[in-house]
C-alpha cells in the first residue's frame, strides 16, 4: 500500500506545475472538498462548486452543467480505466470522441484529465493541481460556457482506489 501511495503522490506531483492561483479563495463554501469517499457524484458537485467559485472570484460567468459533457465527462474516465491508458486519447480515440457522441455541438472544446489516490484523489487536491497548471488553469478559467465533469474509480497502471477526473468544456456557438 505505501509503494501505491507514493506511486499515487509522484503521478500527482507531475500536475503540480505553474505558480499558485488564488486556489485558496476559490475553495472556501464548497461542501466535501476534502471527502474522496464521497459518492462520484457528490465530489462531480463540488469539483462544480470549486470550479465556478474560481471563476467568480475573477469576475467570470458560471458554468452551466448540461448532462451531455458529463455523460462524456463519465465516458472518458471510463475508458482511461478500460484501457489503462492515462491520456487525452485513451483508447486511440480523440479528445472530443465522447463529447460529439453524446451530441454536444459546439464552436470550441477543451479537456482536463488527472488522477490521484488517497488525499491525492480528493476535489480539493485535483482542482489545486489544475489551478497550478497554466493550460488546466486555461480551460477552467477560459472562454467557455459549460462543463462536464466526471470521476471513475478503479485500477488505473497497476494502482486499485485511482480517483479519475475528467472535465469536458464547451462553448456553444
Amino acid at each position: 500500500m505505501l509503494v501505491a501511495t507514493a506511486a499515487f503522490a509522484a503521478a500527482a506531483l507531475i500536475l503540480f506545475v505553474g505558480v499558485r492561483a488564488g486556489a485558496a479563495g476559490a475553495r472556501a463554501g464548497c461542501p466535501g472538498q476534502g471527502d474522496a469517499g464521497a459518492s462520484p457524484t457528490a465530489q462531480e458537485q463540488t469539483m462544480l462548486c470549486l470550479v465556478n467559485r474560481a471563476r467568480k472570484a475573477r469576475g467570470l460567468e458560471p458554468l452551466a452543467a448540461p448532462a451531455s459533457l458529463a455523460r462524456a465527462a463519465a465516458r472518458k474516465s471510463a475508458d482511461i480505466l478500460r484501457c489503462d491508458e492515462f491520456s487525452h486519447e485513451a483508447c486511440g480515440r480523440e479528445f472530443t470522441y465522447w463529447i460529439e457522441r453524446v451530441g454536444y455541438r459546439g464552436c470550441r472544446e477543451g479537456e482536463n484529465i488527472a488522477y490521484g489516490g488517497g488525499s491525492y484523489a480528493t476535489p480539493r487536491s485535483i482542482f489545486q493541481m489544475w489551478m497550478r497548471s497554466a493550460g488546466h488553469r486555461e480551460n477552467i478559467l477560459g472562454a467557455y460556457g459549460d462543463i462536464g465533469i466526471g470521476l471513475q474509480v478503479g485500477e488505473l497502471e497497476g494502482y486499485g482506489g485511482a480517483h479519475v477526473w475528467t472535465q469536458e468544456f464547451g462553448q456553444r456557438c
